[in-house]
């Protein structure tokens, strides 16, 4: 019998006893606070009047002096992981208040005034939402889990957030990888586990629209089964830009990535775009400043096609273009992104509105 660290941080002091079965080397080079140190032999001598909780340096030895002291009559369990559980939970603890201390300092006006700003600009967030954050493992989304946990602690209303992860078929190192960020940034995941990778891993054409339409359902799906009204994206300001042009330059069509839209298929659901205003630069500042490591892309298709240069996606082919563009206008990005803010309908040939085309002509 097992009780975790969160449960143990739920009982009251005086319900237990804690006790370090570890010798009297390992214990005063550190232990749990409260714990008092009682070798394995000298266990008889405890009362039984409370719970015992045993701990060791992994949990295993004293997972086995609890199942023999209960079979004496006490009511003892060991804590799972033991010493180094704890410590390790420490540590990430200890980094999670560094992460949140430079957000509210170092960082407050490059990310964390952009992402208040975005969400007061485009009315984002509302008093009485419950927001599903979706969290891929990427840098984007994680940092914007914990821009939204700081938004909470200074709330003006009331909303609440689930901190969504979707697995659709991760490897066991990036499903783990995602799992270590979350502990160690401090933010509580929530993992549900698809099949969207073997589904389109054998199609040879439209892989990836098919893959990105069937994760946004499953998203949509779990964060209204959870109560949700809104999922949020960690899409930013340098995606909205790259999107404009690519819209353009291959898609024969002139349109941007919203910072919301209402969802089509799911009724009552809306997506939302909090990181809108947020430059890339400043994501990977913060993520170099923290020496933090995220996934880069975990998907079957490409994670082997990054290193080696036979794989160049149309959005790499235009973060190039945009870096050659601001040689000769260091203002680039900012006047593309304004391009889609002064659309003069007077003076465009067609446009469309409410799935009906407009033509100049119409009223010529």
């Amino acid at each position: 019998m097992e009780i975790t660290l969160t449960q143990l941080q739920q009982l009251r002091p005086e319900a237990y006893v804690l006790i370090d079965i570890r010798d009297e080397g390992a214990y005063s080079n550190g232990f749990i606070p409260g714990a008092i140190c009682r070798p394995v032999q000298a266990l008889n001598e405890l009362p039984q009047d409370k719970r015992v909780i045993l701990y060791c340096k992994k949990g295993r030895i004293s997972a086995d002096a609890a199942e023999e002291m209960r079979s004496r009559g006490y009511d003892a369990c060991s804590l799972a992981g033991g010493y180094v559980a704890w410590l390790m939970g420490r540590i990430a603890e200890d980094q999670a208040l560094q992460i949140e201390a430079s957000i509210r300092k170092k960082f407050h006006k490059p990310i964390f005034s952009k992402f208040t700003e975005g969400i007061r600009t485009y009315q984002l967030v509302q008093e009485g939402d419950k927001i599903a954050v979706c969290i891929s493992g990427g840098k984007d989304s994680m940092l914007m889990a914990k821009l939204f946990q700081e938004l909470q602690r200074h709330r003006k209303f009331p909303f609440e957030l689930v901190f969504l992860v979707m697995d659709p078929g991760y490897a066991p190192e990036n499903r783990a990888l995602i799992e270590r960020n979350g502990a160690s940034m401090g933010i509580p995941l929530t993992i549900f586990e698809t099949d969207i990778f073997d589904s389109v891993f054998h199609l040879e054409k439209n892989a990836c629209y098919l893959c990105a339409r069937m994760r946004r359902g499953h998203l949509y799906s779990r964060a209204r089964e959870l109560g949700c009204n809104k999922i949020a994206l960690g899409h930013h300001y340098d995606d909205v830009i790259e999107t404009i042009l690519m819209g353009m330059l291959w898609g024969a069509q002139i349109q941007t990535m919203m910072p919301k839209l209402r969802s089509t298929n799911f009724a009552g659901m809306e997506l939302i775009r909090p990181m809108y205003l947020v430059r890339e630069a400043d994501v990977k500042h913060f993520r170099d400043y923290h020496d933090l490591h995220f996934l880069q892309c975990a998907c079957r298709f490409t994670d082997t096609c990054s290193t080696d240069g036979s794989m160049v996606s149309k959005r790499t082919e235009t973060k190039q273009l945009i870096r050659e563009l601001k040689r000769a206008n260091p203002n680039v990005e900012h006047t593309i992104f304004r391009s889609v803010e002064n659309v003069h309908l007077d003076a465009v040939v067609a446009y469309k509105t409410g799935g009906a085309e407009r033509h100049f002509l119409d009223n010529y």
